[in-house]
């Protein structure tokens, strides 16, 4: 029996992450096992320590071969960062003849070209992705397999790293013992776990909220458009909260003069919680509702970043499918309907449960493991692209997208997002001191 089987590997700010998954009977991805480590050697999204990031890929890893009962050799891993940037450039090459049928095999050629232009110094490039192609000056071809024509071109959404960065990361993973297959922008992986085809057709934003970045893709008319990485995450409100109550009553204070008595002035407003102390330090304490203010200054602060980009795309009355929010940050309380309120878009939560079966850890299913889900896609989507061009290449068929799967962005109401992250916040604060969910 030669089924295939592949592996996800998240190097995350906060976790690291390594998931084992298969396609069953009826084509869903299921889990065979997942191991997970406190990632103690990456900085917002960057590698910043390889002997940490090594040892905790190889906790997640054996954990991951224990549940599994596979032999990890080699993973799809993700990369993310504010590093990473993106662009659109123009190619072209001209064929032979134009008595013969455009090919793959120019396409491919055409793509490959891509790799080679010039970037910024100490940057390479991670993604090249064409938008649309243009046969002898006839534009807006999606599929231009068959065709007859001399000059080829595309306008390609091409995506670069840094050079070192993309190095660390293959320093760490090998001497882990393992080999990379493929190097994934995360929020592309993600992507292939929360939207579905008829939202990258129609218009959509798709906001991963980790724990030291927000990564922002958007596609339009099936194709994506738009890339952008936020230095800011879920791990800067943990920070907050850390650093003590001094700082946050005073920032309290000021978002307090700032918004006045349209503040929820609820009877739990009194009530305090206790901040663990750092290395056996007193605790602090502060008031609920001031940290739920601080709370929502931050949430407010990264949306409105993340608002600034989608318009700055040029994409923001086009994005009928409006936002959607995943990563560990999407699994704050109330985050959905302060979304819709701040920019006007419809928003849902992006859990990766689409395109799985049943699964023993049900966990996977939340927003937080939604890169690993899309790393594990993506390594399967590779495979069946693999076997795809070759059946086209010994068969000269035409070029066809991969099928389509279903799905719609649900509209919720708007709410009031302070008066009930305030009688919420004691639920958030359980969850992020009894287990990050960043």
């Amino acid at each position: 029996m030669n089924e295939k089987i592949v592996v996800g590997l998240d190097i995350g700010t906060t976790k690291i992450c390594a998931m084992v998954g298969r396609i069953n009977e009826y084509g869903k991805l299921e889990i065979l096992g997942v191991g997970r480590a406190n990632s103690d050697g990456v900085k917002e999204g960057i590698v910043s320590n390889i002997h940490k990031t090594t040892d905790s890929i190889t906790l997640a890893i054996e954990e991951a071969e224990k549940i599994s009962g596979i032999d990890i050799k080699v993973v799809n891993v993700g990369i993310a960062g504010k590093h990473i940037k993106s662009f659109k450039h123009r190619g072209s090459i001209t064929r032979n003849s134009d008595n013969d049928e455009i090919t793959l095999e120019d396409l491919n050629r055409l793509n490959n070209d891509m790799y080679r232009i010039v970037t910024e110094p100490g940057t390479e490039i991670i993604h090249v992705m064409p938008q649309n192609y243009i046969v002898d000056y006839e534009e807006n071809i999606k599929d231009p397999v068959g065709m007859a024509g001399v000059k080829l071109e595309a306008d390609f959404h091409i995506i670069t790293a840094q050079t070192n960065a993309i190095k660390n990361i293959k320093r760490a993973v090998e001497r882990a013992g393992l080999t990379i297959e493929n190097l994934i922008l995360e929020p592309l992986a993600s992507s292939l776990a929360v939207l579905s085809e008829e939202e990258k057709e129609a218009g959509i934003a798709l906001v991963d909220i980790g724990g030291g970045t927000t990564d922002i893709a958007i596609f339009y008319d099936g194709i994506i458009r738009h890339t952008a990485v936020i230095p800011f995450g879920g791990d800067i409100v943990t920070s907050d909260i850390k650093h003590g109550c001094q700082v946050l009553d005073n920032q309290a204070e000021l978002l307090k003069t700032r918004f006045g008595n349209s503040l929820s002035d609820e009877a739990t407003e009194n009530e305090v919680v206790s901040i663990p102390g750092i290395r056996g330090r007193t605790p602090k304490e502060i008031s609920i509702k001031n940290l739920s203010r601080i709370i929502e200054a931050r949430m407010e602060e990264i949306i409105e970043l993340v608002h600034s980009e989608i318009i700055r795309s040029g994409y923001t009355n086009r994005l009928a499918g409006g936002i959607v929010i995943t990563g560990g940050g999407a699994q704050l309380l109330n985050l959905q309907p302060f979304f819709e309120f701040k920019t006007g878009l419809d928003t849902r939560i992006g859990y990766p449960n689409e395109h799985l079966g049943k699964n023993k850890d049900e966990m996977v299913k939340y927003p937080m493991y939604a890169t690993t889900v899309g790393l594990v896609l993506a390594g399967f989507k590779n495979i069946d692209d693999r076997e795809e061009n070759h059946l086209k290449n010994a068969n000269h068929t035409h070029y066809a997208q991969a099928p389509a799967h279903s799905g719609k962005a649900k509209a919720q109401p708007k709410t009031d997002f302070f008066s009930t992250i305030v009688r919420k916040t004691k639920e958030l604060l359980i969850d992020d001191f009894g287990e990050n969910k960043y």
